[in-house]
């Protein structure tokens, strides 16, 4: 039996020897390589974390020391050594979860897949433990350009003004989040970084402290009183310490001598501390260390010895969008466009190689991204916000109080709208529709195709009075779909007459597909159908409106991939109350991890389970 194999728990690797670590870090990554190379997942994060992730479950108790992720996509390390090896199913419905989660252990804390969040969690938890008495310290590991976010500020201003809160940050510096990190934060960790001479110069005192039994605020204050000797004359002064927070580091994540040492020095201090942890993304590696390394942020099945995608898919529908974006960028030159820490995965690599200086990737920080993006229109300039739909939630009140406020011409192109599937509840982008659809003003298209995404987005842009939506689920794009005719706005897919028939079905974006295969399906039962794609439907259309009145008494079913509540359907009820209205939607609940056609299947939302409700 491997070593790592007969890790069950925290305590089996608080019995390993020391000598036996370094075997230990090198089975985890072969672990790793091998495991998420079949499965897909988030490898090159894990791999930076290994060591870091080993003297944490060595220093600290979980779960009567909790240790909170963040981003949770960091944790595989974390899981393996509280008992979860089989990454088998990793991803996959019944499997292990992508991110910490609740329901697999104990040891779980927050499932913190969306980031900058670590710390308000860890601050609230610390506050709690210590009403109830506890004075052993909480642990947030936050990441993975997870400090670029505001809400860590806004969580480190009040940890700040706690002097005595046991609350142990540990900062993964890795340089990157999904690419690079940008912005004054990323250059500040950088000063520190580079200052191997201050690290060196450093070591001999947290070893000579590492021994005592506490370190309270005068033995931790002789150590930094030291540190501030060698550090102003190495480099600049942390502005963690200015801001009132004991700082660590910089520490070598690789070396396990050195993470342990920083880690119970830490532990023991009684208040806050920033343990400040040098890692590299993707470490052991070599495809994921190279030039290409921001491929392996997250991967899908790989061939472990050369890192290249097993599967070879289709067309994506965000190189659709990422191509158009570039030809408009090229004929207007007001058209820029912001992204935050998503560069390559929203499609902006093309527009940022062709057009630099019209390019802001802002880090992880939505809301700023938004209201950047009003004053750049206010200013006369049309902003395109690139993001993933599971995080335009966190803008919402920017989008609703900078942009449509204030009648602003910004475009928000939401990638991986609809759902998405093996990333779990957080990351389905089955909001939007509901929470845009309250927005006074917002326009809103769901392509159904590559043709339509270009098309939508050159409509956008040509909004300068209000913010204009355009969302596109995750996967390959299909082939373009014609419509049979156009009317008031409407693309009517295929129709049975021009007037009064059995079957309407309204079909939104990616739904439209499904909802000309359950018309075949209707026919085949002696009904007749008409299949219409809305185009732009936030707010309903006149258009839409009057094709509706055109099929008589029709039964109107609309097929829509976000939540039922607030969708398109309960809007066309409500405009037409008097109309047998079915909606076919996403109930309103949290769902499981699995691939988006075994949920789509699981909901009904695939063409046996609505043809069997429409022919029941």
């Amino acid at each position: 039996m491997s070593t790592l194999d007969q890790i069950k728990g925290p305590a089996d690797l608080k019995a390993l020897p020391a000598g036996e670590l370094d075997g230990l870090a090198a089975e985890i990554r072969a672990r790793l390589i091998e495991s998420v190379s079949r499965t897909g997942g988030h490898l090159g994060p894990n791999l930076g974390v290994v060591e870091l992730t080993i003297g944490l479950h060595r220093v600290f108790s979980s779960p009567e020391e909790p240790i909170v992720f963040d981003t949770g996509h960091q944790s595989y390390v974390h899981k393996m050594l509280t008992g979860r090896q089989d990454f088998t199913t990793l991803r996959q419905a019944g499997g292990l979860s992508g991110y910490p989660c609740r329901a697999e252990s104990e040891h779980d804390m927050v499932e913190n897949s969306h980031a900058s969040t670590s710390l308000s969690w860890a601050h609230g938890m610390a506050v709690a433990r210590r009403l109830q008495g506890e004075t052993r310290p909480t642990v947030a590991v936050i990441g993975d350009g997870a400090l670029t976010g505001g809400m860590a500020w806004e969580a480190l201003n009040n940890i700040a003004a706690d002097k005595t809160l046991p609350l142990v940050v540990v900062v993964n510096d890795n340089e990157r989040s999904y690419a690079p990190t940008l912005g004054g934060m990323a250059e500040h960790l950088a000063t520190l970084r580079t200052q191997r001479r201050y690290e060196q110069a450093m070591s001999w005192t947290r070893r000579s402290v590492q021994s005592a039994p506490v370190v309270g605020h005068a033995a931790f204050d002789v150590l930094h009183g030291l540190k501030k000797g060698v550090k102003d004359f190495l480099a600049p002064q942390g502005l963690f310490e200015d801001l009132g927070i004991k700082y660590v580091g910089p520490v070598d994540g690789h070396d396990l001598g050195d993470v342990e040492n920083a880690l119970r020095l830490a532990q023991r201090f009684g208040g806050p501390v920033i343990v400040h942890v040098i890692t590299q993304k993707g470490r052991g590696y070599d495809p994921a260390t190279n030039d290409e390394a921001d491929r392996f942020h997250a991967v899908g099945k790989i061939n472990p010895e050369t890192g290249l995608p097993l599967e070879v898919s289709g067309r994506a529908w965000t190189e659709e969008f990422s191509e158009e974006l570039v030809e408009i960028a090229r004929e207007r030159q007001d058209v820029v466009a912001l992204t935050a820490a998503m560069l390559i995965p929203v499609g902006l690599d093309r527009m940022q190689a062709a057009f630099p200086e019209r390019v802001f990737d802002v880090g992880i920080a939505e809301q700023h991204a938004a209201t950047m993006a009003a004053g750049l229109s206010h200013a006369g300039m049309h902003p395109v916000v690139a993001i993933y739909s599971t995080f335009l939630n966190r803008a919402f009140d920017q989008l609703l109080m900078d942009c449509a406020l204030h009648r602003q011409g910004v475009t928000f192109v939401l990638d991986r709208a609809g759902i998405t599937g093996s990333d779990g509840a957080s990351h389905n982008g089955m909001w939007d529709l509901s929470l845009l659809g309250i927005v006074p003003g917002l326009h809103l298209t769901a392509p159904r195709d590559g043709v339509r995404v270009r098309q939508a987005l050159r409509e956008a842009v040509a909004v300068s009075d209000a913010p204009t939506v355009l969302r596109f689920p995750k996967g390959t794009v299909p082939e373009p779909l014609e419509a049979e005719t156009h009317r008031d706005g409407v693309d009517v897919m295929t129709e049975d007459g021009d007037g009064e028939v059995d079957e309407l079905l309204v079909a939104v974006g990616s739904m439209v597909p499904t909802a000309l295969a359950v018309a075949e399906r209707l026919r085949a039962a002696g009904r007749t159908v008409r299949v219409v794609d809305p185009l732009w439907f936030l707010p309903v259309t006149d258009g839409l409106l009057a094709e509706l009145r055109r099929s008589g008494n029709a039964r109107v079913s609309v097929l829509e991939d976000g939540l039922v509540v607030g969708g398109l359907g309960q809007r066309i009820a409500a405009e037409l109350p008097e109309r047998r209205v079915r909606p076919f939607g996403v109930p309103q609940r949290f769902l499981d991890h699995a691939s988006r056609g075994a949920l789509l299947a699981e909901l009904g939302l695939d063409v046996e389970g609505i043809s069997t409700v429409l022919l029941g």
